[in-house]
């Protein structure tokens, strides 16, 4: 999908995204994952801030979103959280940090949205320091053979609707880009992952 018209979907969710932040069962599993960021942070499709009551009172945040309307949201839920965080409207497939900013990378449910997910997990772990921690919940395709029948089926008109793949192979991808799991847990027929892990080993 041409970038622009993805932007524009996204934008278009914006109040729908605010209105789930506090989706329960997504908030156990936020909370779960987050508790273990710290120091500079920094996450991926921020979204409209569905992770920010989950933060650690003391991290300092940097935020990114290509969609300005999720920015807007988000912005507002960091002022409702007293968030210390810097915003950034960019497109994470074309933005670049220095090697080793951050000591916490958090993406929670973008890597369906992703033309070239391999590059952005790569980008992860330049970003990330050696001693760093890469906090993921993401989705994809079930280990069900019924269910992801369903998903290879639906994939391509939920993609046209949303902006979202759900037939990548979410923990393949990150065993891929050479990133170490520490740990993970699946859930919903393993369609969505919760994953502790650090960067690749640096040589």
């Amino acid at each position: 999908m041409e970038k622009r018209k993805l932007i524009s979907l996204f934008d278009k969710q914006a109040v729908q995204y605010d209105k789930n932040r506090e989706n329960p069962t997504q908030a156990r599993w936020r909370k779960k994952l987050l508790s273990h960021a710290g120091g500079e942070v920094l996450e991926l499709a921020v979204g409209a801030g569905a992770n920010f009551p989950f933060y650690p009172p003391e991290i300092k945040l940097t935020a990114a979103d290509f969609s300005e309307m999720m920015i807007e949201k988000a912005q507002l839920a960091a002022k409702h959280y007293r968030m210390n965080a810097d915003f950034i409207c960019a497109d994470i497939e074309e933005m670049n940090f220095s090697e080793q900013s951050f000591d916490t990378i958090i993406s929670t449910l973008s890597f369906c949205s992703y033309n070239n997910p391999l590059m952005v997990l790569d980008k992860i772990n330049r970003w990330c320091k050696p001693d760093g921690k890469i906090l993921l919940i993401e989705h994809g395709i079930s280990s069900n053979y019924m269910v992801s029948m369903i998903q290879k089926l639906l994939n391509p008109l939920l993609y046209r609707s949303y902006g979202c793949h759900h037939t990548r192979d979410i923990l393949g991808l990150i065993q891929e880009s050479g990133i170490q799991i520490e740990k993970a847990e699946s859930y919903w027929f393993n369609m969505v992952h919760l994953v502790w892990a650090k960067p690749a080993p640096q040589f």
